[in-house]
């Protein structure tokens, strides 16, 4: 039986798009040319079809035909890390956004009338060069982040100048939420949550009741903010690797 963080950890991944995805029973082997964790990973929930040790073979069989290495998200503490211990997997300490992840539940912000904010159907140069760090994006890079509609961008704007950015995709009535960023030297002045509430609010116009959201635990500051926003940690997840030898 599917339980509540499995329903919420796919819908996490239908607004998480790989370029390359192959189910492996009820699990996900994704693939998108090594960006973000979450798109080059296998999701391993339920029954892969097989013994568990058979299907860690074939994560790494698919990692290494696509390029990427081989990579397991899984459940904190849930049935499959016992068995990813015990045939030589470890957690992945080194991941460079944080390895154990806190995903979490809370309301839809409501768009402030008066907010520099908007949500659009696709990002601008200056969203991309917010969550990524560049105004051309890689193949991978637009695929994960623009690939899964209904999705909305929102940006905040000040003089032509884009200063904040946010990333939101439907999935059910269940709002995903990423990418927020705000340009450093205007943290701390209430543009997060104005974008929060700008992408709510596109999102409560389109059915939405909930919002989900997937921070590293490392991460103080944001888990801070998403506190005062109403959030609240549903479970976490991290990512495993095979040792080395």
């Amino acid at each position: 039986m599917v339980n509540d963080a499995e329903m919420l950890e796919h819908a996490c991944a239908d607004a998480w798009p790989p370029q390359v995805e192959r189910a492996l029973g009820g699990w996900r082997l994704r693939a998108a040319g090594g960006f973000t964790g979450r798109a080059n990973s296998a999701l391993a929930i339920g029954d892969p079809d097989g013994p568990v040790r058979r299907a860690l073979e074939s994560v790494c069989e698919f990692a290494h035909a696509h390029g990427i290495e081989p990579m397991v998200q899984a459940i904190l503490g849930g049935p499959v890390e016992d068995v990813l211990a015990s045939s030589g997997w470890v957690p992945h300490d080194d991941h460079p956004a944080g390895n154990e992840v806190s995903v979490l539940l809370g309301p839809l912000g409501r768009a402030e009338e008066h907010a520099p904010t908007r949500v659009l159907g696709t990002p601008t140069p200056g969203w991309w060069e917010l969550t990524v760090g560049t105004t051309e994006p890689t193949d991978a890079q637009r695929h994960v982040l623009t690939g899964r509609p209904p999705a909305g961008f929102g940006v905040a704007e000040d003089g032509g100048s884009t200063t904040g950015a946010v990333r939101g995709v439907l999935v059910g009535d269940v709002l995903h939420v990423a990418r927020l960023a705000v340009r450093p030297e205007l943290r701390r002045g209430g543009l997060a949550t104005a974008l929060m509430g700008a992408i709510g609010g596109w999102a409560a116009g389109l059915g939405a009741t909930r919002c989900a959201l997937q921070v590293s635990v490392r991460n103080s500051g944001a888990l801070a903010l998403y506190e005062r926003l109403g959030f609240r940690e549903h479970h976490r997840y991290r990512y495993w690797v095979p040792a080395a030898p």
